[in-house]
């Protein structure tokens, strides 16, 4: 006697979206929330900045040359550090420094995070396990003192080394954000459909998974970019950090060395702290959009 079994395959397997269409569909959403359209004016203004840093600076960023703690004046309108530098140089200078380790250490966490995440929301089992156990041994240890003591650890390594250190220890939670999600995803239809279809593991994970939570993912990014800038801004602060370059961390530890505060040099401290607080909140403003991609509910003037 044989004995026959049918498999019902769900007939509304749902296509991936195009990354292109989706992306456009993105872009879209985030300039119709009001927050994330001023996000994405602040961030294109200090793009434009350090992209063309060489034509607006009036001096080059280490020229020395003029008067030392000068007040603010037509010649130099920010001043004058301790060692004779234009602080309003240094400013725009700095900018390129801020924007390369943010989006840099920004986009390689989001990537760890997303290989890491996907992996572990779609297995099971042992080697679940393990991956979870390292994951929440991340997200345990604060992160600010084991970057301050890797960041002294490998002191002088660079932009490249604040880079890394930032990357090490930043990954952790966006990989849990988007376990989660995973896991929301895993027992859709499209998702079984895809595993009776024979689809491998890896195909299933970033091919049928990832389209549907990219989102998600560009909120980790953007999330992850903010932290870097905020990580590198406070390394190079402690000295940490590479001292011979020009950038808002640099220009505050100088500033803190020369007693700008007690010489009346107020600006050299205001200045890249107001440039980093802006350049934050940009970030910030934008991930109120992708929230809203995220979150239809949260749409500006769209009723629930």
């Amino acid at each position: 006697m044989t004995s026959t079994m049918n498999v019902k395959i769900p007939d509304d397997r749902i296509a991936s979206p195009s990354p292109w269409r989706a992306f456009g569909r993105m872009v879209g959403t985030l300039w119709s929330n009001g927050k994330a359209r001023l996000g994405l004016c602040l961030l294109g203004a200090f793009v434009l900045v350090a992209v063309f840093a060489p034509v607006l600076a009036p001096y080059g960023p280490k020229d020395n040359g003029f008067e030392r703690n000068a007040d603010a004046s037509l010649a130099h309108w920010l001043g004058t550090t301790a060692a004779g530098e234009d602080v309003l140089s240094q400013l725009i200078y700095g900018a390129q420094i801020s924007l390369l380790v943010g989006f840099a250490a920004g986009i390689l966490s989001t990537i760890v995070a997303v290989l890491i995440g996907l992996s572990w929301g779609y297995m099971r089992g042992f080697a679940g396990e393990v991956v979870g156990f390292i994951v929440n041994l991340f997200l345990v240890i604060p992160g600010l003192p084991l970057m301050i003591v890797i960041a002294a650890y490998l002191q002088n390594g660079g932009i490249l080394m604040i880079i890394a250190v930032i990357v090490v220890t930043g990954w952790a939670w966006g990989a849990r954000v988007l376990r989660s999600q995973t896991q929301s995803l895993r027992g859709n239809d499209f998702v079984t459909s895809a595993q009776f279809s024979g689809d491998s593991r890896a195909r299933i994970v970033f091919r049928e998974i990832l389209p549907n939570i990219t989102s998600i993912i560009a909120g980790t990014l953007f999330g992850a970019a903010t932290a870097a800038i905020l990580a590198e801004a406070g390394l190079e602060f402690l000295g940490l950090g590479d001292s011979s370059i020009v950038s808002w961390g640099t220009m505050l530890y100088w500033a803190q060395n020369s007693n700008s505060l007690l010489t009346g040099q107020w600006l050299l401290l205001f200045a890249p702290g107001l440039c980093i607080a802006l350049l934050a909140l940009s970030l910030t403003l934008i991930n109120f959009g992708v929230d809203g991609i995220s979150n239809p509910r949260l749409r500006e003037g769209k009723g629930r």
